[in-house]
Order: C-alpha cells, then structure tokens, then sequence
C-alpha cells in the first residue's frame, strides 16, 4: 500500500477528484486529501473524509503537534494535485507556502503530478506557460488539459482530464517515477490504430478478433500525456476517448486502411497496434443469412485484406518511424520471438512490438508484457505490467529514435 497525497485547488472540476480519490482507496493506497480553502466551496470536507478514512483540512494550525505542514508531505510516496488551478500552478512555482497543500508541495520529496485545470485563456497565457514550464524544469508531472467543454458555453484547452485517465498515469508515475511521462515527445504527431476490424458476412455477423484496444488506447493516452499531439484510429473499441487524443472510429479492415493512410501522412510516428482481419468474406449477403434456407451457404469463401501496415512502410515519408505489432503463439515451427523476428523483416517496420498471446495471456487482461525487436536487431523486454506501464516501456524504445531522426 503506498501513501499518495491528493490535492485539490478550487476549481469547478474539484468534483471529480472525488471520482479520482475512489480510483485510489479501491486500489488499495492510503490517500490524504489536501484541498485548498477554495476547493472546499466545490466539494465539502465531509465527502472528502468519508471516501479516504483520513482527517482534512486545509491550513497549517490544525493539528499543531502533528507539523503537519512538514510531515504529510515527507511520508508521501506520491502528490497529486487535481485539479491544479492557474493560481495553484503559480504558487507553486513561485515555492510560495501560504496553504496546507503548498507548504506539502515544498516538503514532498515524492513524485508530484499537477494535472491542470482552467479556462483555455488561462492556461495559454505566458505567465501560466512559464509556471508550467518551470514545473517541469524542477522534476514535476504537469500533464496537458484535455480540450472540452468548459464552465459556461465555453470550449477548449483546458478541461480536466476525466478521472480513468488522471488515476491511470499517476500510477504509473507511482510505479515507475515522473521520467515515465517525461515531455519527450512535444511537438510530436503520433497516429495509433487500437482495436479490432470486423469483417461484415451479412447485416448481422461479422469475421472479428479477441482484441479490445486497450493496449492502443494505453499507448495513445501516454504519448499525450508526453506531449505528442496524437491521432487513435479505432476499430470498434467500446473505450471513453483518451484526453487530448483525437479519435477517428472505423470498422472493418478497409476502413482502418483508409483512415490510417491519410492520418500518417504528417505523423512523425506511426504504430499499428490494432488487430486488422487478414481475410473477408468475398460477398457480403444483404439480408441475414438463415438456417434451413436456400440463403444458408455451406461454405463461405474469403479474400485477403491490403497488409495494411506492409503499406504505410512502403509510403512512408522520410524520417518516420512505424512500429508494427505481433501478436504470436509458438508452433511445431518456431517459438515466438523468431516468428516475430521473420515478421519484422518481412514488414520492413522500424520497431516491432510482440505480444505472446498463448493461453489468453493479453486480449482483454488489464496487464500485459512485450518484447521491442527492432530493426538493427536488438531486443527491449517490458516487463508484465498495466497496459499504461507498458506503453512507457514502449515510448521509451521509440523516443531515442526520433531524436536519432531528428524528428523531436
């Protein structure tokens, strides 16, 4: 069990800390909330204590003996601050300790994640983007807003990212340290596919696969938070849209194929992590197919779908890099990895991500572990870990890369 320090600056958003508290104490973590006095005109004291079982309050008097000021801050395995206010990033930054939670951020010698929250011309404005970027400097987490609707008839960058997202990359930064989301790839355009194509037979049933995009969506969701600006092409992934991502929804394999071509004519990174059907049924019949009826085919023939990721390494501009995905089982013939390996060079991909899929070990599990073969023939083991923790491992093979290229 970790001790994790949730912050709440006084935002409208504050109410869905209380989502991102629950997230925490059901994982089994000891969490503080620290609100600032203004959070506590959102969300009351009482609610806050109920769903963490710990006292709160918002300033350095109360529980004198304790220091409290000092102590809440030193014992904490991770600070989380959601959501962070412009006025809170500012005070922040200015290592000003005039609260609870500030005098916490000065003593936190843990991990600290800001997650901002505030209308878009606040969170533009320079003031704002020098704190930020002196955040950062200092070691901090500040992850972008998400864009959305925003109090009022406002809309924009700005919005509090939703609570899945904020619970999800904080433990990663608990488990693996703030370099996990570093700010590598700003200025960066990613396109991910996630999910599975579904190849329709008749206005009811269709040709699928196990996969449930989760992995994509895990990889989309942290390559924003790392600063790319980030495209999901996703085939039939009934999953929230990851903050700050732009989701292009698609079905079958043909679909995928289309979206993904004009999406990765500007991206600098391409990664096909979805599960795209090899074969199609040859016709689609226009009424469903019965039994007992001189509809019922006894067989069904099948054609091959375009090797969609065998086509944007053949068209891709210079300097981008395209990481494929394997999902393998050993055989009679071979074991994984030199499946993978004979794969790769078969595809002509830059990175090759292999997910050994014998005895239901990764579709529609939480967790999940891959091996990065490259192209110059190493190997990167990411060891078994959530899909988010994952997705690190894998940004960090393809990060060196793109510096390599130039491309950040």
């Amino acid at each position: 069990m970790s001790s994790i320090v949730l912050g709440v600056s006084g935002g409208v958003a504050a109410y869905k800390a209380a989502v991102v508290l629950r997230a925490f104490t059901e994982a089994g973590h000891d969490v503080r909330v620290v609100p600032t006095p203004g959070a506590l005109h959102f969300v009351g004291a009482a609610t806050f204590e109920a769903l963490s079982g710990n006292p709160v309050t918002t300033d350095v008097w109360s529980d004198v003996p304790e220091v409290a000021h000092v102590r809440i801050g030193q014992h904490a395995d991770l600070v989380v601050v959601a959501p962070a206010t412009a006025d809170l990033l500012a005070r922040a930054a200015a290592g000003r300790a005039d609260d609870l939670l500030t005098a916490t951020l000065l003593t936190a010698s843990c991990p600290v994640v800001f997650v901002p929250a505030m209308h878009t011309e606040m969170w533009l404005h320079p003031a704002t983007q020098d704190n930020v970027a002196t955040l950062r400097r200092r070691g901090a987490v500040v992850l972008p807003p998400a864009v959305g609707r925003l109090t009022g008839p406002d809309s924009g960058p700005g919005r509090l990212p939703e609570p899945a997202d904020i619970a999800a990359l904080a433990t990663v930064v608990l488990e693996h340290g703030a370099a996990a989301l570093a700010q590598d790839l700003a200025g960066t355009r990613v396109v991910v596919s996630a999910g599975g194509t579904r190849e329709p037979l008749d206005p009811v049933r269709y040709l699928g696969n196990r996969s449930s995009g989760k992995q994509g969506w895990a990889l989309a969701r942290v390559a924003a938070a790392r600063g790319a600006d980030v495209v999901l092409v996703a085939a039939n992934v009934e999953l929230p849209a990851p903050f700050g991502v732009r989701v292009v929804p698609v079905g079958t394999a043909e679909e995928l194929r289309t979206a993904m071509r004009t999406e990765a004519k500007e991206a600098d990174v391409v990664v096909m992590s979805a599960a795209v059907a090899d074969f199609r049924p040859a016709s689609v019949a226009t009424a469903k197919l019965k039994k007992d009826s001189a509809s019922e085919p006894g067989s069904v023939a099948l054609v091959r779908n375009p090797d969609v990721l065998a086509e944007l390494v053949a068209e891709r501009p210079a300097g981008q890099l395209v990481v494929g995905f394997a999902a393998e089982t050993g055989d009679d013939d071979a074991d994984v990895l030199t499946h993978a390996r004979a794969k790769l060079a078969r595809k002509g991909c830059d990175l090759l991500v292999v997910n050994d899929v014998s005895a239901g070990q990764v579709f529609g599990r939480p967790d999940n572990s891959v091996v990065v073969l490259a192209a110059d023939g190493s190997a990167t083991e990411v060891p078994r870990g959530s899909k988010d923790a994952v997705a690190v491992g894998i940004w960090d093979a393809v990060a060196p890369r793109l510096v390599d290229r130039g491309r950040t």
